[in-house]
């Protein structure tokens, strides 16, 4: 979605420091930044904190709420939309349940290979030195609070940059910038209210949904999971740092169509999801590549297969992992 050519001319203007601070910046040490990685990582995942968050990406605004607590080291935490239709996630630790009231649906099912805001970092950061450059900048404000930033720069053009806001006291990550190949904003999230620490009482972690869905339409997926060395599917030839960390066979009660074959590649920080499912008999599939905000979709055929690759990388990235997919054996 594009913007009007004013507002693009402006954060044009806005971006040019965020990577000129990398050259000019150089005596700064690398481990260093890396530790502040490892402070967001873990802030998000161990902390007590509510608070009002904004994503925005081209033209689309959201706000959501969020409800973060560590109870006996189990995470819960309650996701609100609140703009456009409701709707309410509930997750604890991997499992995550749904509520969509405008459909009376609940989805029950695990979450793999992703991540949201503001636990947007992985626990294991080592590979990440290998792939960007990373370094400290300035001291800002968000949300009221004093805010460490830090640049992650790309080694090469098959993954996006990266501006992260962390509160100096605690780490937890306060403002998150995507910023892609021309330097562009591609998307962010920022939070405009928080409360970091204290107690959560239960009653702020119940889906305020619960007691209606009773008599609601229940959705339960379920997936069998492949060890990354078991034979499947696998990237032939080069693609740059992106290694296969999951490959499940997942299935939907209840519906017919066969299964469908979810597999992540992840550099330690970008992740591409390719599914792979069977092709309609005799009819031949549409190649292509399109884009959704932050998110390139790239469609291909494979044989008997349908492949859609995607991701919140650069088109090249998608395009790269589509053409040399292939099965182990073949």
């Amino acid at each position: 979605m594009s913007l009007r050519h004013a507002a693009v001319a402006a954060l044009w203007v806005a971006v040019q420091p965020v990577f000129g601070a990398f050259a000019a910046d150089g005596g700064l040490q690398q481990t260093e930044a890396l530790a502040w990685l490892q402070r967001i990582a873990s802030a998000a995942r161990q902390l007590n904190y509510t608070g009002v968050f904004v994503y925005q990406a081209g033209e689309v605004t959201e706000t959501s709420r969020i409800v973060h607590a560590v109870d006996g080291g189990v995470e819960v935490e309650k996701l609100e939309a609140l703009d456009g239709p409701p709707r309410e996630i509930i997750r604890r630790n991997d499992e995550l349940v749904t509520y969509h009231p405008e459909t009376r649906t609940v989805r029950a099912e695990k979450r793999r290979g992703a991540r949201s805001f503001p636990a947007l970092l992985p626990e294991q950061l080592n590979s990440i030195a290998e792939h960007y450059e990373v370094r400290k900048a300035e001291v800002e404000r968000v949300a009221g609070f004093d805010a460490q930033v830090l640049l992650l720069e790309p080694r090469d053009q098959y993954r996006y940059g990266h501006k992260l806001w962390a509160d100096t006291g605690t780490g937890l990550l306060l403002k998150a910038k995507m910023i892609g190949e021309r330097h562009q904003p591609i998307e962010q999230f920022a939070f405009t209210q928080l409360a970091i620490g204290g107690a959560i009482s239960r009653k702020q972690l119940e889906a305020r949904y619960a007691l209606e869905a009773a008599g609601w339409r229940s959705e339960r997926f379920s997936s069998n999971e492949a060890s990354v060395s078991e034979p499947g599917w696998m990237i032939r030839g080069s693609a740059p740092g992106f290694r296969k960390i999951l490959e499940m066979r997942r299935s939907r009660e209840g519906v017919a169509g066969g299964s469908l074959t979810h597999i992540v590649f992840s550099d330690g920080l970008a992740s591409v999801s390719v599914f792979i499912e069977p092709a309609v008999p005799r009819q031949k599939v549409a190649e292509g590549l399109t884009q959704q905000g932050a998110i390139n979709i790239y469609y291909r055929g494979l044989g008997e297969h349908r492949v859609t690759v995607l991701g919140e990388t650069p088109a090249a990235t998608v395009k790269l992992i589509a053409n040399t997919l292939a099965q182990t054996g073949k």
